[in-house]
């Protein structure tokens, strides 16, 4: 069969039911596979809206995300979404044309040396030199994305080679002798990390998306609960520990609570578990935790001591280590009571800065409030994907997540742009699920193309736009650090986004007043197909609380 054949048969034995992309000169053959492959196409009107839906599908799903670009600037418009998908660890494989190899290297009609672009972003990537490497390529490139720590897989394949006659069959398994992650732990630094914990007077559990990537809420929560010990969560954890618990601090970090950044600054043992110790979550790292002994599982042997010197490391899988160390802690019977005056200490943050905001008198939308509404509106029970920025921000404060993979966002790069794309991808992951993005409105224009992808391809996500009109986080840095000179931050009132929404075929709405609010969304949620709800709130209001950049966490603000 053709080579572009046994990409398609390969992408099936792989479970890919849907894939993303445009087509162009050097994936023309991949395309025409795929007319009647049996595989779902579904075609977004910008390479990086197609990157960050696959990226989406994934984050949501569990599943390996797949998008698809031609050479030259089709593989350069996957920059951004490869990016994204390495800093946040999202099992993806990005299939690129590539002209054909007589061409490589003269400056071809769209030629680009996409792997040479992308070799810093890509966990792995392979260029395909024979085409009967193809087959054993593309599930090799499923492997590394989805086992140890998930990452983005870049496949360039020559339109030529692509066209070539092939002996296909089938691949019973890959087997590759340079590539073993370790996902056991060991078992003598498990046992020391219990005693650990079972020594400490003000442990914290502290767990980061690697904890949802291994699916591992539930062992997570179990440890947790093995005792009373205080967990809190990054942006790209939220969710692995449900938000309504007695034991939840609350989100960490630059903009996380002061409950649970102040418990870090007290701790005498910190659990990092599936986290980088990223710095939007130390702050000064020669100030982060100066009390603290550091437990630190991590499938990536590389994170370990990266930024944080680990005491006890442990190098593995979350969801098999977990169940290991809660056993080893629970078999030492340790006195609970030695927690008494930690929780008291917390108690005593929680009562004196709870997570909370001026509301309006008036019929005025407030930020915060918005959140609320559409917390109350979704039952709380939405998958939510959001852009970049304040709006990300509040939405981590103040929708409470329950379950994993509910909370799809854009940690590690910050990607304005990434909300509708990922809504759109995490839609056709899980079909059944209510899909709500929500938007800035400067992010938004950024990729609101993809508006049409969500028409034509009846995807019926709900974007809920938190307009201020304004650039907001830079505008709140303007103001705090700058001196208030606004610089570049104002949008004006342009675009009239009901309008653009019904443009596309998309049902647009307006929500100006907050006792309305909830009611126009219940409509937004039950209204057939994709709807814009241009929601006009507050405009210069700050997300507080917040640790100013390269300060401690003792030093929070607002």
């Amino acid at each position: 069969m053709r080579a572009v054949d046994a990409i398609i048969e390969s992408l099936k034995a792989e479970g890919v039911e849907a894939v993303f992309g445009i087509p162009g000169g050097a994936n023309l053959p991949t395309y025409d596979a795929l007319y009647d492959g049996g595989i779902r196409h579904v075609l977004c009107r910008h390479e990086q809206g197609a990157g960050h839906a696959a990226e989406g599908y994934a984050k949501a799903s569990g599943r390996v995300g797949v998008a698809l670009a031609t050479s030259g600037p089709g593989a350069t418009n996957l920059v951004t979404p490869i990016a994204d998908a390495m800093l946040d660890s999202v099992p993806t494989v990005f299939l690129t044309g590539q002209v054909r190899t007589e061409l490589i290297g003269t400056d071809g009609f769209q030629e680009a040396d996409t792997t040479g672009i992308t070799m810093p972003i890509v966990k792995h990537s392979i260029m395909i030199q024979d085409p009967r490497e193809i087959p054993r390529a593309i599930h090799e490139a499923f492997h590394i994305a989805r086992t140890g720590r998930p990452g983005p897989v870049l496949v360039d394949v020559p339109q030529d080679l692509s066209r070539a006659d092939i002996q296909y069959e089938p691949v019973d398994g890959v087997s590759l002798p340079g590539y073993r992650p370790t996902t056991e732990g060991n078992v003598k630094q498990i046992r020391l990390a219990a005693k650990a914990l079972a020594n400490a007077r003000r442990p914290v559990i502290y767990a980061g998306g690697g904890v949802v990537n291994a699916n591992a809420a539930k062992e997570l929560t179990d440890l947790c609960t093995s005792d009373r010990f205080p967990v809190t969560c990054t942006v790209m954890g939220l969710g692995a520990f449900p938000a309504p618990h007695d034991q939840w601090l609350g989100m960490l970090g630059m903009h996380g609570t002061r409950s649970a950044n102040y418990a870090m600054d007290e701790a005498d043992l910190i659990v990092a578990i599936g986290a980088r110790f990223d710095d939007r979550i130390t702050g000064k790292l020669s100030e982060f935790a100066p009390r603290a002994k550091f437990i630190h599982i991590d499938v990536d042997p590389a994170e370990i001591s990266k930024n944080v010197p680990a005491h006890i490391p442990i190098v593995g899988d979350a969801k098999s280590i977990l169940p290991k160390l809660t056993r080893e802690y629970r078999a030492l019977e340790t006195d609970g009571s030695r927690l008494d005056g930690w929780w008291e200490r917390i108690r005593g943050w929680r009562d004196k800065h709870p997570l909370g905001y001026e509301d309006s008198d008036d019929a005025e939308i407030k930020p915060q409030y918005m959140v609320e509404a559409m917390y109350e509106a979704t039952n709380g029970d939405a998958i939510v994907t959001s852009d970049v920025g304040q709006h990300q921000m509040w939405c981590a404060q103040y929708y409470h997540f329950t379950k994993p993979r509910r909370w799809i966002n854009s940690g590690g790069l910050g990607t304005m742009g990434f909300g509708l794309p990922s809504a759109l991808g995490a839609q056709i992951g899980q079909p059944d699920d209510t899909v709500v993005c929500l938007a800035g409105d400067g992010s938004l224009q950024m990729t609101s193309q993809e508006l049409a992808t969500c028409v034509t391809e009846k995807i019926p996500v709900k974007v809920f736009i938190m307009n201020n009109g304004y650039l907001g986080m830079v505008r709140q840095w303007q103001e705090l650090f700058w001196d208030g000179r606004y610089s570049g931050v104002d949008m004006g009132t342009s675009p009239d986004w009901v309008k653009l929404a019904e443009a596309y075929g998309a049902v647009g709405m307006r929500a100006t007043q907050k006792g309305e609010l909830v009611d126009q969304m219940k409509a937004a949620l039950e209204a057939d197909g994709p709807v814009v709800l241009d929601v006009q709130v507050s405009k210069e209001e700050n997300c507080y609380p917040m640790i100013p950049a390269g300060q401690a966490a003792r030093d929070m603000v607002g």
